[in-house]
């Protein structure tokens, strides 16, 4: 049942309430400096009824006619055609086996746009399985699918399952694909397709199929498998969860024949094909030895630096790595791929702080060239910009890195080869308990002390950054545009008592800066891949996972992002998954405009003309009308900072009745 939108253009005209700082300290009013002072101190119409019975006997023999009259069978017949009957099959047929293998890993979702070519297992799942562990969701594409399966298991460490669409379902899902594999993220996905040539059905299905369907996924995926009896099936669909959630996570691809779903199972000497037992597979530690020698290199340092980017795979791993950076006292970056190291911790530490290291550790990092050195546009002869060193000539690096492990011909992940003193392949979590008692029991009292030495300063230089940060997020604070430190604090102060989970924060940096990020779950990072289209379906992902973990989601939406796959919007509100969308709305692919307008002085032109081809407006775009269309709540556009709040608190009270809700900001442009 579709629920009541409620209109756009509106204003607040609730009662006034008292303001308060983020430490929940009532103030007369909500004043830039006063609402940042405490930052980090705290942790689509109404259902139509039925026609009821008259009670005139001729009125009700002869019911007024529809307004919509259904097609007769002819006309049906002749406007598409009739499949035709295809009578009754013999025993269990192969689907049913396959939703057995399914259940066995206690997979709850399906979210997959419905296609003929797995019809019969999609009907398995609905009349065999009960549509239950897996439940289809509902999506509007494979990319939005796929996505989805992407933000729930970052919100809750668990792998979905995508089914695809022969070759034009899998090259909708390959850009989601690439994200899950550029961050790490299992997400099965099957892939169905006719494989015997010979009993292809003409016309489409002929189309769509392909010999070696998953060639085109292959290059960004762990593993890949085309099963061709359901014994294959069972052991292949269970070797593929298997191979996703070992580290280093990643995507799995399995092409399904459509014939191999229909198919009657047949038994063995009286038994069933057998459902092997899923075992995971322990971490991949590093060499104890090397990870020895790189705490050897810790201890006899000055300034250790630990920078992390996915070194934490689940909650305990931020506490490995804060026992690590306490014992060491050591500053510690982290690129946010994750959460894996407390905003409130007085070691958290900017990029910046790189510079002065004699020792830097890099652990499950996405680009360590890039960490360590910059790279600038010029107008050089060759076309190419300028790299330059952001460290000291004598600093010691060293790697803790499963990607070492994973050798495919996509090797994005290297970025650039980079000298190191020690690169150790394994898995930064399952090494670091290594790293710690090493150091614990082989630092001498003397290098002990010289670590505590360090915790006040360390402590200053945290004070001072964080009152740099306030200080930045106040500047421009009562500006229309909104600016995005209001409206990330603004959002913050409504949610702050509310169990949260930050899904998507693209281009909200404020949020990292100064939201009191200390759990695990409170911050799931960016896509991996930076392929547009994944913040709103990653977020519905997150938010279901969300959902029956008691939690509220937030996601910061960016305008063009959204516009790639706006109908996860539906898939919101047709399955009930609450989630609350803020826009970013700042009119236009503003990192496009940079770079064009970077461009234009490097060929001495003007830059005033970097919007074109990077503009969303004129006409403006009305998100809340595009969100109400699709059975959302919304109200927007938001341009008046005061009005922020109230909005925030109509949004969030629609999320927590069960539903998602958007809110459009017309935010600035930067």
């Amino acid at each position: 049942m579709t629920e009541p939108t409620h209109s756009g253009h509106s204003t607040d005209n609730s009662p006034a309430e008292n303001n308060h700082t983020l430490d929940i300290q009532p103030q007369p009013r909500l004043a830039r400096r006063g609402f940042l002072s405490g930052v980090l101190a705290s942790g689509a119409a109404a259902a139509s009824t039925a026609a009821s019975l008259v009670a005139n006997p001729a009125q009700a023999a002869a019911p007024a006619k529809p307004s919509v009259l259904p097609p007769s069978a002819k006309g049906a017949l002749a406007e598409t055609g009739v499949p035709p009957d295809l009578g009754h099959g013999a025993g269990m047929p192969g689907s049913d086996f396959m939703v057995d293998v399914i259940k066995s890993l206690d997979i709850k979702y399906l979210p997959s746009n419905c296609a003929s070519s797995f019809r019969a297992l999609h009907e398995s799942i609905i009349d065999y399985g009960g549509n239950t562990k897996p439940e289809f969701l509902t999506c509007m594409h494979e990319e939005s699918a796929v996505a989805m399966g992407h933000g729930y298991f970052k919100a809750c460490g668990k792998p979905l399952l995508t089914l695809c669409h022969g070759t034009v379902g899998l090259q909708h899902a390959s850009m989601a694909i690439y994200n899950a594999w550029c961050d790490r993220v299992p997400v099965i996905v099957v892939g169905g397709n006719d494989l015997d040539a010979a009993y292809r059905p003409p016309g489409v299905p002929t189309f769509h199929a392909a010999q070696d369907i998953n060639a085109m996924v292959r290059d960004y995926t762990k593993w890949d498998d085309t099963p061709v009896s359901l014994q294959h099936f069972s052991q292949s669909f269970v070797r593929a969860y298997k191979i996703a959630m070992t580290p280093p996570y990643g995507p799995v691809a399995i092409s399904l024949d459509a014939a191999l779903q229909m198919a009657p199972v047949h038994l063995h000497e009286g038994k069933m094909p057998y459902i092997p037992k899923y075992n995971p597979t322990s971490p991949p530690q590093g060499d104890s030895g090397a990870v020895k020698e790189a705490a050897k290199m810790l201890i006899q340092a000055n300034n250790p630096v630990i920078v992390v980017d996915r070194a934490a795979r689940t909650p305990e791993g931020v506490g490995l790595l804060v026992q690590l950076a306490e014992l060491l006292q050591a500053k510690v970056i982290d690129q946010g791929s994750r959460m894996n190291f407390p905003k409130t911790h007085y070691l958290s530490a900017p990029a910046t702080a790189i510079a002065n290291a004699d020792v830097i550790i890099g652990m499950e990092l996405s680009d360590f060239w890039a960490t360590v050195n910059a790279y600038t546009d010029n107008n050089s002869n060759d076309g190419h910009g300028t790299n330059a060193s952001r460290i000291k000539p004598q600093t010691k690096l060293i790697s803790i890195s499963s990607v070492d492990l994973l050798t495919k011909s996509n090797y994005q992940d290297f970025q650039r080869s980079l000298s190191v003193e020690m690169a150790i392949p394994g898995e930064a979590q399952a090494s670091m308990p290594i790293l710690t008692d090493y150091i614990l029991k082989n630092a001498t009292a003397a290098q002990k002390a010289s670590f505590e030495a360090r915790r006040e300063p360390m402590k200053k230089r945290w004070d001072q950054q964080l009152k740099s940060a306030k200080e930045g997020a106040a500047l421009g604070w009562d500006a229309s545009p909104i600016s995005t430190a209001r409206l990330a604090m603004e959002t913050y102060e409504v949610i702050k008592n509310e169990p949260w989970c930050l899904a998507v924060s693209d281009r909200i940096s404020w949020a990292r800066k100064l939201w009191p990020t200390t759990d695990y779950h409170q911050m799931l990072g960016g896509s991996g891949g930076q392929g547009v289209g994944y913040g709103l379906p990653a977020s519905v992902g997150a938010a279901l996972a969300n959902k029956a973990l008691g939690r509220i989601t937030v996601n910061f939406q960016p305008d063009g992002d959204l516009l790639y796959a706006p109908g996860a919007l539906w898939t919101a509100a047709h399955h009930k998954i609450p989630l609350l969308m803020v826009m970013h709305n700042n009119g236009g692919y503003y990192q496009e405009v940079m770079h064009l307008q970077r461009m234009a002085a490097l060929h001495n032109r003007r830059t005033d003309q970097a919007w074109i081809g990077n503009s969303l407006r004129n006409p403006d775009i009305d998100y809340a009308k595009i969100a109400q269309g699709h059975g959302v709540w919304a109200e927007g556009p938001i341009k008046d900072p005061a009005q922020l709040k109230g909005a925030l608190q109509r949004a969030l009270a629609e999320v927590k009745k069960g539903r998602p809700a958007l809110l459009d900001v017309v935010c600035q442009a930067r």
